[in-house]
């Protein structure tokens, strides 16, 4: 949100200082302006209400956008790393949140997904989005990645996915009942056309597996898997050089579940992984930063459960944390002068 230069300078400081409380006001994502016109802003931030792609066993990640809303305005700031005050670099609004009346029904909200994006597609604007379970980067992809996609140039997308699980499921062709969940969406996306995985990254992996061949879907499909025991081997570094090696310039989307953290860090999370330890906040942004410069076409946190979070809101706040990184990356590959 731009400052109004024609008020007077204590007037404008006395804003921006209101602007970061998340107490006060309308609670638009980041204190963002709301416009629902994809063509009336650079960056684009999105709500995606959704929890069926998961639901039956994790129910609430549907809480997500509006828990993020509330106080994401305290993390309305700068970007000292990158020397990046993104809010006066590009046009960043709240777009609002992807409407969804059959919310009981996985198959269709994934299609009204791929409505909604569609449109932010088109108008070229990059969405940053929180979700919602992790069906929602199917849907996403679905009109962001492949030959009809303008962010993308009609290329397939590679992808930069942050998990504790692959999300590649293919044993079954449904999770529970949900064909589109958040179990199958990183293999139905390479099968469809949408993501190319041989340009694609899936790092934080880890976890109970349920089958001693838990990766072979990914490695099937072409990804390149950093799990936490390779990670903890080969060091921050090499695995930064492998994200930017497979990638290169190849538009890339960024997807992140909030279970890739340890527990400590994001405890309101869904299909938590508390056998193991998963990233601190420190290395997850670390390797984040890996893809600055790149052709980022947009990113989404995705698996926040307000419901199981602690009463200081933390996971709440990692989220917003992870988003603003990652429209700060945008706002510094794309929009800098």
């Amino acid at each position: 949100m731009a400052p109004d230069d024609s008020a007077p300078q204590p007037a404008r400081d006395h804003k921006a200082f209101m602007d970061a409380l998340y107490w006060w006001g309308i609670p638009t994502l980041f204190r963002a302006p709301h416009d629902p016109d994809p063509a009336a802003c650079d960056i684009g931030l999105v709500g995606v209400p959704h929890s069926t792609g998961n639901g039956t066993t994790e129910r609430d990640q549907h809480l997500g956008p509006r828990a993020v809303r509330d106080v994401s305005a305290n993390g309305r700031r700068v970007h000292m790393h990158f020397g990046l005050d993104p809010w006066n670099t590009c046009r960043i609004n709240d777009l609002g949140d992807v409407p969804l009346p059959e919310a009981n029904n996985n198959e269709r909200c994934i299609e009204r997904i791929t409505e909604f994006y569609r449109a932010v597609d088109a108008a070229g604007t990059r969405p940053v989005s929180v979700g919602g379970d992790h069906s929602i980067t199917g849907g996403i992809l679905q009109a962001l990645g492949g030959p009809d996609s303008r962010l993308t140039g009609g290329k397939k997308a590679a992808i930069l996915h942050f998990d504790a699980h692959t999300d590649a499921f293919s044993n079954m062709k449904h999770f529970l009942g949900a064909e589109k969940s958040a179990a199958h969406w990183a293999a139905y996306l390479v099968r469809d056309g949408h993501v190319d995985a041989h340009r694609s990254v899936q790092v934080g992996i880890r976890g109970n597996a349920r089958t001693l061949d838990w990766l072979k879907p990914s490695y099937d499909l072409g990804y390149e898997v950093i799990t936490m025991d390779r990670y903890k081997e080969i060091g921050a570094a090499a695995a930064i050089d492998i994200i930017q090696q497979r990638i290169g310039d190849h538009p890339v989307y960024i997807t992140f579940d909030l279970d890739c953290l340890d527990p400590t860090v994001a405890p309101g999370c869904a299909n938590i992984e508390a056998g193991c330890n998963g990233f601190m906040i420190d290395e997850a942004m670390a390797l984040l930063r890996a893809v600055r410069g790149f052709n980022i076409i947009g990113g989404d946190v995705a698996c926040l459960m307000p419901t199981k979070d602690s009463p200081n809101k933390i996971t709440s706040m990692v989220t917003m944390s992870v988003m603003f990184e990652m429209l700060s990356l945008i706002a510094d590959s794309h929009f800098r002068d």
